[in-house]
This record gives C-alpha cells, structure tokens and sequence, in this order.
C-alpha cells in the first residue's frame, strides 16, 4: 500500500465515521498539560513555604506581644515588630554593610581555599595509594577535631585574627568536601576508566573524561554540606576572636542586653547562609544538567 492509498482510506474513515488507530507516543496536548501540572505543582510548593514562614512568625508576634510563659519564656524575647524596627535602624547604619561585607570575605575566602584543597587532595586519596598512605592517617586524626576547638591553635599560630578567623573558616568546610570528593571517586565504575584505557588513553585524558564529570555530584554535595558548617564556625570564631563581622556584632550586641539587635543579627546569618549556599546548590545543579532527574510527582 502506498503512502497516497494510506492517506485516501484514512480521509474515508474520517468521512464515515468509522474509528481510526490512535496515534502512537506522546502528542503535543500530553506535552501541554504535563507542564501545567507541574506548573500547579510548583505553585501549590511555594504558597506552602511561605504559608509555613508566615504562620511561624504569626505564633511568634502572638506568644511574645502577649508575654506567654508556658515553660517556655516567651515573655523575654523581643517581639517581631521590635525586631522589624531594629532591622530597619540597622539597614540605615553603614557599621551592617561593613560586617556584612567582612564576613562574606572571610567566608568565600576559607570555603573558596577548602574547596579547591579538599577536591585536589580527595581525589589524590581516592586515587593514590601512596597519598592516602601519607595523608590518609593525618586527615582521619584531623577530622574528627570540631573546627572552632582550633581557635586557640589559630591566635598562636597566626600573626592577626583575620588570617586566624580564615583559617577556622578553611578547616570547617575542608573535610566535607574532602571526604565527599574521595567517597565519590573510589565509587566510580572502573569500567569506565578501563574503557578509556583500550582506547589508548593516558592518565591525564582519564581524569578529565571519567574522574571529573563523574565524581561532581559527590563534589557539590560536600561543597554544600561545607558551607553551612563553614557559616557555624566562621560565627563562632567572630564571636571569640573577631573585631568585625555578624558573629562579632551579634555577641556584641547580647553583652550590652540588646535582644533585637541579637535577632536581627541572628536573622541576618539566616539569610547569609541561604543565599550561599542557594548559589552553591545552583551552580552544582547547571554543572551537572546532563544528569537524568527525577520529576516530583
């Protein structure tokens, strides 16, 4: 049967009435209304966090504006219209811009250095016997250490508290990124290097073609998990040792009994370490866009 014969008793069935096959694989109606699904979706997910933050703040103003004390003593934390008011005064002052700005310096610096160290010397452990030999018993005692116990190492080691500060900030974020840069290499399929290996390729063309685009996954996630703990002992630090920057402001302002202002620096690293690592989390996600996801129901 001919393409033209196909189309004229196709054309009669349509005319009589009669049903014709179905077509076969995804139309572009199906297309339409999966991206409208989805599209709902993501909606209903976003009024929901916002629900969930709106509602969170509502119980604060309502505990705290009316001095309930159930075991819990609301009636001492300031209320969110104090809080707001406070924020307000502190966006107008250019002392909040200038430890804004030091923290996110002290901290791209440590967790950009923990990054490129962590990923370099994960893959030389997952991938050298003779590094993990020599380094591997030192980064197993290491890591266990919490990084702000290493404040007093860092006054005695380091000439100024802002080199100190950095140093606290490197070593927080260094192991997970390490860790999770090594976990991700001994994990990778040796087929695939021993494919590339047939194929005449050298031990550089391995690591670029196999090693690198197979092991970022494992690599943003330590680089995510790295800088939240950087955030916690970069504030820490600040606190201790600092002269300027949230962590410092925000200890400041508890010694002179000043709660509003504690809030609105506790609110401020809040909104510090979401953005990072946000953008962390984004850079990870259109790096590694050729992997499959899956689609949320």
């Amino acid at each position: 049967m001919t393409a033209s014969q196909s189309a004229s008793l196709l054309q009669d069935g349509r005319a009589t009435g009669e049903p014709t096959a179905p077509p076969v694989g995804p139309t572009a109606a199906d297309g339409d209304e999966t991206a409208e699904v989805r599209g709902s979706s993501a909606w209903r997910t976003r009024l929901l966090q916002v629900a969930s933050v709106a509602t969170a703040i509502g119980l604060w103003q309502l505990l705290t504006a009316n001095n309930v004390r159930w075991w819990l003593r609301f009636d001492t934390l300031p209320t969110v219209t104090e809080i707001i008011h406070e924020f307000g005064k502190q966006l107008q002052s250019d002392q909040f811009y200038v430890d804004v700005a030091q923290s996110l310096i002290r901290i791209l610096t440590g967790f950009g250095l923990a990054a490129v160290v962590g990923v370099v010397a994960g893959i030389g452990l997952g991938r050298s016997g003779l590094f993990a030999a020599v380094l591997g018993p030192l980064t197993e005692l290491a890591r266990p250490i919490p990084a702000i116990a290493l404040v007093p190492v860092a006054i005695l080691l380091f000439p100024s508290d802002e080199s100190g500060i950095v140093f606290i900030t490197f070593m927080a974020s260094l192991f997970p990124v390490l860790v999770s840069t090594r976990h991700a290499v001994r994990a990778l399929p040796t087929i695939w290097e021993d494919a590339l290996r047939t194929l005449g390729a050298s031990r550089a063309d391995v690591l670029v073609r196999v090693v690198f685009p197979g092991i970022l996954p494992g690599v943003f996630s330590g680089l995510s998990v790295g800088m939240g703990v950087a955030w916690i002992c970069l504030i820490s630090a600040e606190m201790i040792s600092g002269r300027l920057g949230i962590g410092y402001r925000t200890w400041q302002a508890y010694t002179i009994v000043d709660y509003p202002a504690v809030f609105v620096g506790m609110i401020t690293i809040g909104i510090l370490g979401f953005g990072t690592s946000g953008i962390v989390e984004l850079a990870g996600r259109r790096i590694t866009r050729w992997l499959p996801r899956e689609v949320a129901e």
